[in-house]
């Protein structure tokens, strides 16, 4: 005997998730479930539930900050977890955060298919894609601590005269530099510390 489908509309957060269930069919029911903690315990135990009642299940939830971890851990138990492209997502109007509504309206769109799945990543390329942002982070701070440092040397009138900036010759006329209060110099210390630490960070990643 068929048991039906459900479309779970899953509102993420950092310690929780609220859960919408959307039964197959125009007329089938659209209700709030409640909220459940974000751990793999009581996900699994959820999940597990729900299969008893219905034949099929399919989850989805928006991609942020809560990464791909719950969509795999869906996948691994047997069931289809979509992770929904934010920017593709219908609006009306103007809208306002709200888990309760938003895990409805999850549940409906995915039931209707009106929602874009993103590919998710296995844990392999997202450990890539991690580097990959580690190293970016490095460069960026590189930049702004050397724009730090240069700002620094103009408003004090240190205007290198050489070809090219953080070369050897640059750096050598930047520590040759003097200054009449010994704070400049700590100023200076700090920001040639911190560059080279984001150079070793960018080595290294």
């Amino acid at each position: 005997m068929e048991r039906g489908t459900a479309f779970l509309g899953l509102d993420t957060h950092k310690e929780t998730i609220a859960i919408a269930i959307a039964e197959d069919g125009r007329a089938g029911e659209v209700r709030y479930f409640g909220q459940i903690r974000n751990e793999p315990a009581p996900v699994i135990k959820f999940v597990k539930k729900l299969s008893e009642k219905y034949d099929k299940l399919f989850f989805c939830y928006e991609a942020g900050p809560c990464g791909y971890g719950l969509q795999r851990l869906i996948t691994g138990l047997g069931h289809d977890c979509a992770v929904i492209s934010p920017s593709h997502i219908p609006k009306k109007g103007v809208h306002v955060k709200n888990d309760h509504r938003d895990a409805l309206e999850l549940a409906r769109l995915h039931r209707a298919g009106d929602l874009t799945a993103i590919w998710a990543p296995d844990k392999a390329h997202e450990a890539i894609r991690d580097l990959v942002r580690a190293r970016i982070t490095a460069i960026q701070m590189m930049k702004k601590y050397r724009q730090h440092l240069q700002g620094f040397l103009l408003r004090n009138g240190r205007i290198f005269q050489g070809r090219s900036a953080w070369t050897k010759a640059h750096l050598r006329w930047i520590r040759g530099l003097e200054f009449e209060h010994p704070a400049h110099y700590i100023v200076m210390e700090e920001n040639l510390a911190a560059i080279r630490d984001s150079e070793g960070r960018n080595d290294r990643a």
